[in-house]
């Protein structure tokens, strides 16, 4: 990785269980490798990297991403100047469109989370500025914060990580930047596909996960309304072909799967939510903000649910 900086270490995980990495011909010695015999998730494989590691700061790029020159001094430069902005989020632009895919993340009022400036000009999002929290493809962490909140929380295995962590460091009294100079070019979901049932159980059991442990009481009674508001806008989708589920249907998938989907993700809130509700405490223990800062906090980065199913 070409850098403007060489102050950094390279820390590769392979989750693919079949050593992939290690068969590429280009690797250069310098790189540390960790191999996983097994996917053992997108947090779990950033924790395995920052522990592995004694930086002050932690960047996480997905393998589907591909960072300019300049993206690690970008990213830096703003946590230099303030030791509470504990993340940083790149300007992450859809590769070979122009467009953005982030710039930072945004969140509904049923715990959904999505990307800021998703498919506009990045001319539009020039000026950097606090976002809640950064796209896990390619963000800046500073160790500190990782070590207070114990890093990713490994159990949601795909997806909303990101979100989850954001919200904990957010209590936490944390901040996030934007860095828009920290430019990168992302294949939108190329790994797991933009549209999978794989994907959109994980989102959907995520998103759950993320409310029981984040949203207080002022915010968790509206969650179900909200839900079903963004479900409703997934069956209109469906039916104008526009949107996220209309895209799932394009895969060869059935509007029968998500309703399926949606009760296994339910399914699964239950089984875990003992573990949930001891997070839920432990987090609001050592919270240094109160819940009403907090809400409105999140309110400044809100998207609608209808904005949500567009997506």
């Amino acid at each position: 990785m070409r850098q403007t900086r060489s102050d950094f270490r390279i820390v590769v995980v392979d989750n693919s269980g079949q050593r992939l990495v290690r068969q590429m011909k280009d690797l250069p010695p310098s790189v540390e490798l960790i191999e996983n015999p097994q996917n053992v998730g997108y947090g779990a494989a950033i924790n395995q990297a920052w522990r592995a590691t004694d930086t002050p700061f932690v960047a996480a790029l997905n393998d589907d991403a591909v960072a300019s020159p300049e993206w690690l001094q970008e990213l830096i430069l703003p946590m230099e100047k303030d030791q509470r902005i504990g993340m940083c989020a790149s300007q992450i632009l859809l590769a070979g469109k122009g467009v953005l895919d982030s710039a930072g993340m945004l969140l509904s009022s049923d715990g959904s989370s999505k990307q800021r400036g998703h498919g506009q000009p990045p001319s539009e999002f020039a000026s950097g500025q606090a976002v809640l929290f950064p796209s896990g493809c390619a963000a800046l962490y500073r160790r500190t914060m990782l070590e207070e909140l114990d890093g990713f929380d490994e159990s949601f295995f795909l997806y909303c990580e990101e979100t989850d962590l954001g919200l904990r460091a957010t209590w936490a009294g944390w901040k996030c930047a934007y860095a828009p100079g920290a430019v990168v070019e992302h294949r939108y979901s190329a790994t797991a596909g933009a549209s999978s049932p794989l994907k959109a159980y994980y989102v959907e059991r995520n998103r759950l996960f993320v409310v029981i442990k984040n949203f207080p009481g002022t915010m968790l009674w509206r969650t179900p309304w909200a839900a079903l508001e963004r479900y409703f806008w997934h069956g209109v989708s469906i039916f104008t072909g526009a949107g996220a589920a209309h895209g799932f249907l394009q895969q060869g998938n059935s509007a029968w799967q998500l309703v399926f989907i949606v009760f296994r993700a339910h399914v699964s809130l239950l089984k875990h939510g003992p573990r949930l509700l001891r997070q839920r405490r432990q987090i609001r223990r050592f919270a240094r903000i109160c819940a009403e800062e907090f809400r409105q906090i999140t309110q400044q980065h809100f998207i609608s649910p209808r904005q949500v199913a567009a997506q």
